[in-house]
């Protein structure tokens, strides 16, 4: 049985220069410092969700994600089960994150550190004016050379579902009502592609778009919307030179039993249910598709 994921906590990145990356997520990307301690940034969004924890590195790079799982699970007998039944060695840590208690870490197939969690108490809300208002840590993309060891990883020991395969070489999966909270693609290195973040609606993305101009971050791909989940997209690149999405209308498939996303008017087909795309699968349903380079994270 898998530790059964409901929903993604905060991403964990290295970065050689805190001080500048805290700079970026606060007043670019409209995150909250809510904690420092030692060589660690904590960023939480508005209402106080966690989403983004920095780490003082030698490289740029996403090291770990956090995961909710039932609150009744007793973490005793997750590492057990981790253990017994997919040979997955894990530890308690009480000091991952200060918005959590106990957690249970592990490495997923690709290296990068999971701590799963219980609860999650929420940092003071914070109601400066800011330009841009993340609802949300969405989403995280990842280039990895085992792809089907992921798939398997997140299915079986996580519980995640597949939404969507592009081909056999990209596929979305799920571990709530969104269409996607991770996805992989086939690559010749494993590498966090992008990291997403949720706004309200394509209103606040514009108003986005105009905040990052202003502060010369120049998009390097769209507004568009995707075929495939359907989100409104914006890409740029933040000072560590990682692609940060900005996103709105995300499909949603708010029942399991029914197992098709909500219709929408340009869908290709409906119900929208899982499947396999062909691989020639336009990526923006309005104009142009992905630059050059931008597959390589």
């Amino acid at each position: 049985m898998s530790l059964a994921v409901r929903r993604i906590g905060h991403a964990t990145f290295e970065t050689l220069d805190i001080s500048r990356m805290t700079e970026y997520y606060v007043h670019v990307i409209g995150l909250s410092l809510s904690g420092s301690e030692k060589s660690r940034a904590f960023l939480s969004t508005p209402t106080g969700l966690p989403a983004v924890t920095l780490v003082q590195g030698s490289v740029a790079r996403c090291t770990g994600l956090s995961f909710q799982i039932d609150p009744g699970t007793e973490l005793g007998d997750a590492a057990k089960e981790l253990s017994a039944e997919f040979n997955v060695a894990s530890s308690r840590r009480s000091d991952s994150h200060p918005s959590m208690g106990d957690v249970l870490s592990f490495a997923d197939s690709n290296g990068t550190e999971i701590d799963v969690f219980t609860a999650c108490s929420l940092a003071a809300e914070d109601r400066a004016a800011k330009a841009i208002l993340p609802l949300k840590l969405g989403h995280i993309a990842f280039k990895t050379t085992e792809l089907e060891a992921a798939v398997r990883f997140y299915q079986d020991v996580l519980g995640f579902r597949v939404s969507d395969w592009r081909g056999d070489f990209f596929v979305w999966m799920r571990c709530g009502p969104d269409h996607h909270t991770t996805n992989f693609v086939r690559g010749d290195q494993t590498k966090m592609h992008h990291v997403a973040f949720e706004l309200k609606d394509a209103a606040e993305i514009l108003r986005a778009c105009d905040h990052l101009g202003r502060n010369n971050y120049k998009l390097i791909y769209g507004p568009g919307r995707h075929l495939i989940g359907d989100n409104i997209f914006t890409y740029h690149r933040n000072p560590d030179g990682q692609i940060v999405e900005l996103f709105t209308e995300l499909a949603r498939m708010d029942s399991e039993a029914v197992g098709s996303f909500a219709p929408r008017p340009w869908h290709v087909d409906n119900p929208y249910v899982p499947k396999v795309w062909d691989a020639a699968t336009q990526g923006n349903l309005w104009g142009p598709g992905a630059p050059p380079g931008f597959g390589d994270g």
